[in-house]
């Protein structure tokens, strides 16, 4: 029978949401653009505040980055800037590093911090560890992103109230002995702008979804500065925010061993977290995700972008949510967002040094709090009492031990439950052909598996013999099917002639069915392999292995 090949049309490699672009598309990508930029670009500078960090670093994030994943990325509405989850992840690498307390310009680093997640990404896509990554489970990043949430609130609360020191680096114990610290100096005309800037982004978030609430947020604080008076009330303004474009400069090395724990678990909740947005915001009929593109785009946005003094980037929801809720059509749309930002940055700092502290801290602790994710932790606990228990563990360490140690927990604790659950002895045994038994391994084998399966098997064989005893007919042959078998190891293959051995001895045939033929290409390499094929041991289905005659 003659094969037959199929041409498969691969994505290509720079603007692949690019490619066969209509004209029609245009409208559409600009005005999400425009409406993304207007809520991912104060986003983005309140939430470098978030890991003390001056705001234009949230501004500059929102240029290379979304550039360089537009230019690799397979999502057509995702816009990569950063998360609050990332943001307050790198504010405590910073601070477990000792950066944050002990520099008096902790940007260096933060470039060192950018360049290590981006390289570590790109290493993860060299390794295709992409579905690798995609095993830690939703209960962990629910645990993680409540702890996030709870720390961040907690942290912002001073700030509400008219302190300008920020404690969500230090952690949520830390975060609420500073809010008692902070009460007796509460500044009155602070706390009206807090509560007022809230309720306006909660009004507009409930009921007019498509207004963005952080562009009127900011707008009418920077308003009140230059025109009511609320500097002169005791209300904190950031520091000036200098104009222009950051220009490319060295990261600092000085502390790559202290940074690298929370460059680990800013690379695996930048990946997870992308991942999650493009899967969520792709519509039925564009292009699937592919995990290995999204790992190297995510990546590259990284290591470029960490020349250019940026926070470490990641796929937002809030934003990518926006873009496509504005009809973005392809990454056209956030090219049109950085072009918004470089201009905010070249035109609009001495405007921008007018923000109030205050204001900053409110877009933080509206957009965090949704991520105390009560829902999820209901369904857990309806659904599945361990993915419950998952959550709720990891977001006590993170409260209480750090936000690092708890990703390392979720980890952990999610690769436990997966190789429970690959351990488990998935073995079906059917009745007696004629001597022989029928028995399909419907788990997959491998190192820590595959004694336990082999004693499941002799089992088997031994309580099938014993039942058939009274009939003088006994066990002659036990026939393996073993269509999981597409990798294999050493291991495997030598516990699986040890099986052989041990069911000759009993005067018991091994015969092994549907073994994949990239499976049987490894096993080819053993003599014992080799010689049960030679033998004539080795049949294509299970059923011509039981229905075969015993010799």
């Amino acid at each position: 029978m003659p094969q037959t090949s199929v041409a498969v049309r691969r994505r290509p490699l720079l603007f692949p949401t690019l490619r066969g672009y209509q004209r029609g598309w245009l409208g559409p990508d600009l005005l999400a653009g425009l409406s993304a930029g207007a809520v991912v670009i104060p986003q983005a500078m309140a939430y470098a505040t978030i890991a003390n960090l001056p705001v234009q670093i949230g501004l500059y994030t929102c240029m290379v980055p979304m550039l360089v994943y537009a230019m690799l990325g397979g999502s057509r509405a995702m816009s990569v800037s950063t998360t609050s989850t990332i943001a307050t992840l790198t504010a405590t690498t910073l601070v477990s590093a000792g950066v944050a307390a002990g520099s008096d310009d902790p940007v260096p680093d933060l470039m060192a911090l950018t360049l290590m997640v981006g390289m570590l990404l790109l290493v993860c896509r060299l390794l295709r560890l992409g579905s690798l990554v995609e095993n830690i489970s939703k209960a962990t990043i629910v645990g993680i992103q409540v702890g996030v949430g709870a720390t961040v609130a907690v942290g912002q609360l001073p700030k509400l109230l008219g302190e300008t020191s920020n404690f969500s680096g230090h952690g949520f114990i830390r975060s609420l002995v500073a809010v008692v610290e902070a009460v007796p100096g509460a500044n009155p005309a602070t706390i009206a702008l807090s509560v007022g800037s809230i309720i306006v982004l909660v009004v507009l978030k409930r009921f007019a979804p498509r207004v963005p609430g952080p562009l009127i947020v900011v707008a009418g604080g920077i308003l009140l500065v230059a025109f009511a008076g609320l500097e002169g009330a005791g209300v904190e303004l950031i520091p000036p925010v200098p104009q222009g474009f950051p220009p490319p400069s060295l990261p600092s090395f000085a502390h790559v061993p202290e940074l690298l724990p929370g460059a680990l678990a800013i690379a695996v909740m930048a990946f997870l977290e992308s991942a999650a947005v493009a899967r969520g915001i792709r519509k039925p009929g564009e292009p699937q995700i592919d995990s290995d593109q999204e790992l190297f785009a995510t990546g590259a946005a990284n290591t470029v972008g960490s020349f250019f003094q940026v926070l470490p980037a990641a796929g937002g929801f809030s934003q990518s949510a926006v873009n496509q809720g504005a009809g973005a059509r392809t990454q056209f749309a956030t090219i049109v967002t950085v072009v918004l930002a470089v201009l905010v940055a070249l035109f609009l700092g001495p405007v921008l040094s007018l923000l109030p502290q205050a204001t900053l801290a409110a877009l933080v602790f509206v957009a965090v709090i949704s991520l105390i994710d009560v829902g999820s932790l209901v369904r857990f606990w309806r659904i599945s009492r361990n993915d419950f228990w998952i959550a709720v563990a990891t977001a006590f360490v993170g409260l209480t031990a750090g936000l690092l140690l708890a990703v390392v927990v979720g980890i952990l604790a999610t690769f436990v439950v997966v190789l429970r659950e690959l351990n488990r002895l998935r073995i079906d045994v059917a009745e007696p052909v004629d001597g022989v038994l029928p028995v399909r391994l419907v788990g997959p084998l491998y190192t820590a598996n595959v004694v336990a399966n082999e004693n499941a098997v002799l089992a088997a064989a031994a309580d099938a013999a014993a039942d058939a005893a009274p009939d003088g007919a006994g066990i002659r042959a036990v026939a393996l099917e073993l269509t999981r078998l597409s990798a294999t190891s050493i291991t495997v293959l030598d516990t699986l002639a040890d099986l052989d051995r041990e069911l000759a001895a009993t005067g018991v045939e091994l015969r092994l069915a549907a073994v994949p033929e990239s499976g049987a290409e490894v096993a080819r390499r053993t003599s014992w392999f080799a010689g049960l094929e030679a033998a004539g041991r080795v049949y294509p289905t299970l059923d011509a292995a039981v229905r075969a005659p015993v010799e």
